[in-house]
């Protein structure tokens, strides 16, 4: 039998808000396993489900009254800088180098 989509929505949402790990889930209090919960977070992940539901959380929002824009930030990982940007070459590797042999 398929988990609800609420039980694995609680599971994903006690990771969130505890930082436990999917295995120490416990199954018992949200409904589903960590497995379960982590396994539906990708599926949905893969679907696109996140952006549109951020969408419509918005919509809402704006149309209760609810969306104060004038305490906001933008934050470059999240919007697309639209007019691009030159890059002067290759960036540096920020990998670590290795050790000078001095023998």
């Amino acid at each position: 039998m398929r988990v609800p989509d609420r039980a694995a929505l609680a599971g994903v949402m006690y990771v969130l808000r505890t930082g436990v790990a999917w295995r120490d889930v416990p199954a018992e209090a949200v409904g589903c396993s960590g497995v379960t919960a982590w396994r539906r977070l990708r599926d949905w992940t893969e679907a696109g489900v996140w952006p549109r539901l951020h969408a419509i959380l918005l919509s809402e929002l704006r149309r209760a009254g609810l969306l104060d824009l004038d305490d906001c930030a933008v934050d470059g990982s999240h919007v697309r800088a639209l007019k691009g940007g030159i890059t002067p070459g290759p960036r540096p590797s920020t990998a670590p180098a290795p050790a000078q042999n001095i023998m």
